[in-house]
């Protein structure tokens, strides 16, 4: 019955739950390219900063097809400014979910000898 028992859970520690962690890990990692938008944001990387675009006059009007012609290059710019930024932002969140569920990952495998090795340290202290 012990002998039973002992093996579920072990089956369970070293084998369930590890998938469930890797599953659930992926998950938040996939979330996290979604919150983030990385795969747009890259897309649109040199997409105008908020739609914005001046439109270029009919004939020929050299000052103004210049001002619209900087105004949208000063306007690429600054989206691809803002999107880099945001990217920066969630590549750092993302190596953050990735370290994080390594260290709960191992923390979980680690944890059945850790309490077994401190339940042995605890008798030796006693003794």
């Amino acid at each position: 019955m012990i002998a039973k028992l002992s093996l579920e859970y072990l089956t369970w520690h070293f084998s369930v739950m590890p998938r469930a962690i890797a599953s659930a890990w992926k998950d938040i990692f996939i979330f996290g390219l979604d919150y983030f938008s990385l795969p747009v944001l890259i897309k649109t990387l040199f997409s105008p900063w908020r739609r914005y675009s001046w439109s270029y006059p009919a004939g020929f009007q050299p000052a103004a097809i210049l001002e619209a012609l900087v105004s949208n290059f000063i306007s690429r710019i600054l989206g691809a400014i803002m999107r880099l930024g945001l990217i920066i932002i969630g590549a750092c969140g993302e190596l953050l979910i990735g370290v994080a569920g390594a260290a709960v990952f191992l923390l979980w495998l680690a944890l059945l000898p850790l309490v077994i090795l401190s339940f042995f340290y605890g008798v030796i202290l006693i003794f």
